[in-house]
């Protein structure tokens, strides 16, 4: 491609106040009016003093700004140019929103993870976010991630366990075999807090919205972690509130005395990291195994609190490097485990392994957030970072749905929102009124022309009619 005129036949002037950048909030702000955000906002936030008011509005406008690619307060611009002032009303100016979020306590917060937890509800009754067949499971998947700040005025950073200066953000999230993941429950909090702090709740939290949608009325849902949220207290949650578990076990004495007692031919080959197979037999060649015993977990406490399942392993060979000329002389291997309450028969020592890897994909989750609203924490104050968090999985979600209705089984059911912004809300227009309505007109031969005018007709449709 090569610019097809001279220099000086081209000027730019910014004086049309018909365009607009991000054509596609309109049907994404569509999507969450009738998703109740505004309503739900407005009626359980109680922010005080008039910073608070209009708080519907207001988090409308963050979510907006969120939508069209704003990592900071000042972004939110964003919603301010062009024809933005006619196709939507109170596009707040950025001091007035981070006013707003200043105001915010952990109450507040508290009231807007509701807020947030209704809204996915409400985005599950007519888009199939979360589709699961009546004997498959939803997996949840918890972990937590460390946000990088810079300065020394933002409270509560501090450097953590991965030796980076900044806050920790706690997220569960929901998915399934067809159905990219959406973000069940979310917590920020302190750089240097211990990853299990508060897991608990958030477990209860999450797993109360899956309820809440419908989707795992069928299976147990199967909670993912790593080994940092080992413990009773989270694990125990979850199976209270009728969840399978399958976390990573530390290699303590009782781990290590479980392992020793598996016998040799318990072990299978499992198609595992640079796995091959063999052409003419058709078997993997792989050093990867796994086997698993019958495990009792937390029996330090009392019975009541022992939790019964099974210890799944996956052993490596050990291999130095150095002394690949002169191996060892008996197989020396490395060990990861992970407890399990799923029955042999729903799930075999194979699957359980395969499965219980596939947490990973909450990195996927944690990496997306980070290009977007989450590149910046943007205010000082700690409560007002954390509703930002919020605000940013409402809008995660948001584009979660906007891709499903958008592309039923294309690429863009499990796009990143990068891909999303790209495809569906970028997408420059001019305003041509006339008669009372608004025309969009959009760019000719707009490759995912298909995909918006989906999007756009199901977001305007009027809703369906209530039965008596």
């Amino acid at each position: 491609m090569q610019f097809k005129h001279a220099p000086a036949a081209v000027s730019a002037v910014f004086d049309d106040p018909n365009l607009v950048s991000a054509a596609g909030l309109v049907p994404m702000l569509r999507l969450a009016q009738r998703a109740g955000l505004a309503q739900l906002a407005q009626v359980r936030l109680s922010v005080p003093t008039d910073r608070g008011a209009n708080a519907g509005s207001k988090v409308m406008a963050l979510v907006a700004g969120m939508l069209a690619g704003a990592d900071s307060i000042d972004d939110m611009n964003l919603i301010r140019h062009g024809g933005m002032g006619r196709l939507f009303d109170r596009t707040y100016a950025p001091s007035t929103l981070g006013s707003f979020l200043r105001e915010f306590r952990f109450g507040h917060v508290r009231q807007l993870d509701a807020v947030a937890s209704r809204v996915l509800a409400n985005l599950t009754v007519d888009t199939p976010l979360l589709r699961a067949n009546d004997d498959a499971r939803v997996m949840v998947d918890l972990d937590d991630t460390i946000i990088e700040v810079h300065g020394y005025q933002k409270q509560g950073a501090s450097f953590g366990y991965s030796g980076v200066r900044g806050l920790n953000a706690l997220l569960a999230t929901a998915s399934t075999t067809s159905s990219a993941p959406v973000v069940l429950a979310q917590r920020l909090r302190q750089g240097k807090t211990g990853s299990p702090k508060g897991a608990a709740r958030i477990v209860g939290d999450a797993l109360a919205t899956l309820r809440r949608t419908g989707v795992a009325a069928g299976a147990r849902p199967l909670l993912r972690a790593d080994s940092a949220f080992y413990g009773y207290a989270t694990i125990g949650t979850a199976i209270t509130a009728g969840a399978d578990v399958s976390v990573t076990v530390r290699m303590d004495p009782a781990v290590r005395a479980a392992i020793a007692t598996i016998p040799e031919d318990a072990w299978t080959m499992i198609e595992y990291t640079d796995s091959i197979r063999d052409e003419s037999t058709g078997q993997l060649i792989s050093k990867a195994e796994v086997a698993e015993v019958p495990f009792t977990a937390f029996r330090s406490r009392r019975k009541a609190e022992r939790i019964e399942g099974r210890l799944v392993v996956r052993r490596i060979p050990d291999l130095n490097p150095n002394k690949v000329e002169q191996p060892t002389l008996f197989d020396v291997y490395r060990h990861h485990a992970f407890f399990t309450t799923t029955s042999n028969d729903d799930m075999g020592t194979v699957v359980a392994d395969k499965t219980h890897r596939g947490h990973a994909i909450i990195e996927q989750v944690h990496a997306d957030l980070k290009n977007g609203p989450l590149a910046h924490l943007p205010s000082g104050v700690f409560t007002a970072n954390s509703a930002w968090l919020v605000l940013a999985v409402i809008a995660f979600n948001l584009t979660r749905a906007a891709g499903v209705i958008a592309d039923h089984t294309g690429r863009l059911t499990r796009a990143t929102t990068a891909t999303i912004r790209r495809t569906l809300i970028h997408v420059p227009a001019r305003l041509a009124r006339s008669a009372r309505r608004i025309t969009l007109h959009l760019p000719k031969a707009w490759p995912w022309q298909t995909a918006f005018a989906r999007l756009f007709a199901i977001t305007h449709a009027p809703p369906p009619v209530a039965l008596a």
